[in-house]
């Protein structure tokens, strides 16, 4: 059956701004020299990870939380450059001053990413496309670095449309495209659907929107669980997303988790896993400019049972080390108590902004 669009829902008009290998860009704008090498802007540390790559670079499949020595293995002759996060702010500011010059309704996802709230009385679409391409030439010529633009009536469509022609691409997507594109939509790119959810949809047949539209609500939580996931995506499905752009949003938490194609059983297993997961907490912190003082250990065993333990510091906490430290002192032999742990997460709450963003 075709898709209805609920024009009550088209009166939003939604930019999502994405800039296009930032730190990685600016670092090869900051030294032309570097112009058509691959680079990557790492973490640095004895557990260095890849924050971003320029576009060369993820030819060769550099990618960020990538490990500094993962990433040399990938493509030898990359240009592995320290993340410079005072120079990254600025620049975030440049961008979002520009923002602010079109609307007021700003929702930042990090220092290189927002969705923008341009909503007018009988703007249209068109017009908002105009203005999105407005935003990426101010930002080339006051930053010389190039964004990727998504226009649309919800921030779901606008965020997909943004990703679709990278770099310097701008995509708009109407409500008449809508139903065509979600139902060629593979699953594991609706917002919310990471690899393990992924895997129980496509494990019941459901690989893309068209086979998400033709589950029911019942259908769906049957496989996902009671929570909010299996009713939003069977809004996403049919192009409904209803989140405002909320402007000045603050993070909660920020973290990672690793769920294990094997269950592991031994402490020492678990606390070798800590360094990997750590290191890409560390560089999201970073990215987001935040320091946190609380560390939440995240196990879930083989029987679906989750437990979290916590560990809060006088001192802000945001290297991988530290982070790793306080994880492990809460990661007692009482707690595996016999159990296989399928999944390990750590996550950082009670934030701050980190001095200096």
């Amino acid at each position: 059956m075709p898709l209805m669009v609920d024009t009550a829902l088209m009166s939003r008009l939604v930019v999502h701004v994405d800039m296009d290998a930032f730190y990685a860009s600016i670092e090869v704008r900051d030294q032309p020299e570097l112009a058509d090498k691959p680079v990557a802007v790492i973490v640095p540390g004895r557990r260095g990870v890849v924050m971003t790559a320029n576009y060369v670079a993820r030819g060769f499949g550099v990618h960020s939380a990538l490990p500094a020595h993962l990433a040399r293995r990938r493509c030898p002759g990359i240009i592995l450059i320290p993340q410079r996060m005072e120079v990254y702010r600025a620049v975030s500011a440049q961008i979002h001053g520009i923002f602010a010059q079109y609307t007021d309704v700003i929702e930042p996802l990090a220092l290189d990413e927002a969705y923008l709230d341009v909503t007018q009385e009988q703007r249209t679409l068109d017009q908002a496309e105009e203005m999105a391409r407005s935003i990426q030439a101010d930002i080339l010529a006051e930053t010389q670095l190039t964004c990727s633009a998504g226009v649309s009536v919800n921030k779901f469509l606008a965020k997909l449309a943004s990703g679709m022609k990278k770099p310097a691409g701008l995509t708009v997507i109407s409500p008449e495209e809508v139903d065509a594109l979600l139902a060629a939509l593979p699953v594991e790119e609706f917002f919310g659907v990471g690899p393990v959810i992924a895997g129980k949809l496509q494990a019941q047949g459901t690989h893309t929107g068209a086979d998400l539209r033709a589950r029911s609500l019942a259908e769906l939580q049957a496989i996902l669980g009671s929570g909010k996931l299996a009713p939003r995506l069977y809004d996403l499905a049919r192009g409904v997303d209803e989140r405002p752009v909320e402007a000045h949003r603050e993070a909660k938490s920020i973290g990672v988790e690793q769920t294990f194609e094997r269950d592991l059983t031994s402490r020492e297993a678990l606390l070798a896993e800590l360094p990997g997961i750590t290191a890409e907490v560390e560089a999201r912190l970073a990215k987001r400019g935040y320091v946190g003082r609380t560390v939440v250990l995240k196990l879930r065993y083989e029987d679906g049972t989750r437990v979290t333990r916590h560990r809060t510091r006088e001192e802000p906490l945001a290297t991988a080390d530290e982070l790793a430290q306080a994880a492990a002192e809460v990661l007692t032999p009482e707690l595996l108590a016999g159990h296989r742990v399928r999944l390990l997460g750590v996550s950082v709450v009670n934030l701050s902004p980190r001095q200096g963003a």
